[in-house]
C-alpha cells in the first residue's frame, strides 16, 4: 500500500493536478500528472466517483489502484504528482488491467514531458 507520505491528502493539490496537469486518457481510468520540482517522493490520489458503483466497488477500484501505484512508485520521477480518476468501466475491470491502462499513462505521460 502508498504510505502516506505517497499520498495527495489536500483538495488544492487534486485540484491543480488535474486543472494544470498533463492528461492521458483510457477505457478505465483518466491520469493527471503535473511536476511540482520539489525534492520530495512522488505523491498519487485517486477520484472515484458513485457512479462507478456502490461503496464496496469503489473501495475496491481505489485498493487495486493503489497497489498498481506502490509497485510503480520506483518509475515515477521525485517532486510528481498523480491524479487517477476511475471511471465507471473500472468496476467490472480485473486487476491486470487496470494495472494495464495506469502503466501506459504513466510511461506516456514520461515519456512526453522528457521530450518537452
Amino acid at each position: 500500500m502508498l504510505a502516506r507520505p505517497h499520498r495527495l491528502t489536500r483538495g488544492t493539490d487534486y485540484k491543480s493536478v488535474v486543472r494544470r496537469g498533463v492528461r492521458c486518457g483510457g477505457a478505465r481510468v483518466i491520469t493527471s500528472m503535473m511536476s511540482t520540482g520539489e525534492a520530495r517522493e512522488a505523491r498519487f490520489g485517486f477520484i472515484i466517483s458513485k457512479q462507478v458503483g456502490t461503496a464496496v466497488i469503489r473501495n475496491t477500484v481505489r485498493r487495486r489502484l493503489k497497489a498498481v501505484c506502490a509497485a510503480a512508485l520506483t518509475d515515477v520521477p521525485e517532486g510528481t504528482d498523480v491524479v487517477i480518476r476511475a471511471l465507471p468501466a473500472s468496476a467490472t475491470a480485473s486487476f491486470a488491467e487496470l494495472a494495464a491502462d495506469v502503466n501506459r499513462c504513466l510511461a506516456r505521460l514520461q515519456r512526453d514531458r522528457a521530450s518537452t
